[in-house]
């Protein structure tokens, strides 16, 4: 095997075994939270369901793919992390990447979230990273809702980081949530589903799609 796809090898099977210990990590301190905190018995959720969709904006539900020879660049991007931290596109290169827009106060966002959980999960042991973009919140906020919900992949912070914005204003509306984005192992954009996930399947079909691409 070549020495730059042997390294490439391993810096995969890190990122792996980092993200499955995470997650194993954050399953045993958010167990209790979980249990009192669910999607079903939140009030903005129940709203949304039955029809309020005041405070904020989204769109008909819509999944889309992008045939390999119609995918635009890749997509760069630079973040601050709800714990402070520094995010990149680079440190995801290699990998599948979901990539979902949401923010606190939003009912379908809530509403979705548990199956962005379980979509997350599902991928542990493959080259799939997941990344929020939360577009309203500050970090006390952001990292409230990760707590009751369970989600245990990171988020930037885009309110006040404008080339944040930027960097996706081609491919997605920040003002159209919750959105998500599934992005090929050279960072370009794969599939969108604009609205929210009525279930894990729909993501992870596309998903795995996305993966069997990647030699």
């Amino acid at each position: 095997m070549p020495a730059a796809r042997a390294s490439s090898s391993r810096t995969r099977s890190a990122r792996r075994r980092l993200r499955a210990a995470t997650a194993a990590l954050a399953a045993v301190a958010l167990a209790g939270s979980l249990a009192a905190c669910t999607a079903q018995n939140d009030d903005l959720v129940d709203a949304y369901r039955e029809g309020d969709t005041s405070g904020f904006v989204s769109r008909d539900f819509a999944a889309t793919e992008i045939a390999l020879d119609a995918r635009d660049e890749a997509i760069v991007f630079s973040g601050t992390g709800v714990d402070g931290s520094t995010i990149t596109s680079d440190d995801m290169l290699g990998d599948v990447v979901v990539v979902n827009f949401w923010y606190a106060g939003c009912g379908p966002c809530r509403a979705e979230a548990p199956f962005l959980q379980e979509a997350n999960e599902e991928f542990a042991d493959a080259d799939v990273s997941f990344l929020g973009v939360n577009i309203y919140d500050e970090a006390a906020t952001a990292e409230s809702f990760d707590r009751t919900y369970g989600i245990t992949y990171p988020s930037v912070l885009a309110h006040r980081d404008p080339d944040l914005k930027l960097a996706f204003a081609e491919v997605t509306s920040l003002q159209a949530v919750p959105t998500t984005l599934v992005l090929d192992a050279e960072g370009r954009l794969a599939a969108r589903i604009i609205g929210q996930l009525p279930d894990a399947s729909i993501l992870t079909t596309l998903v795995r799609d996305t993966l069997a691409e990647t030699p």
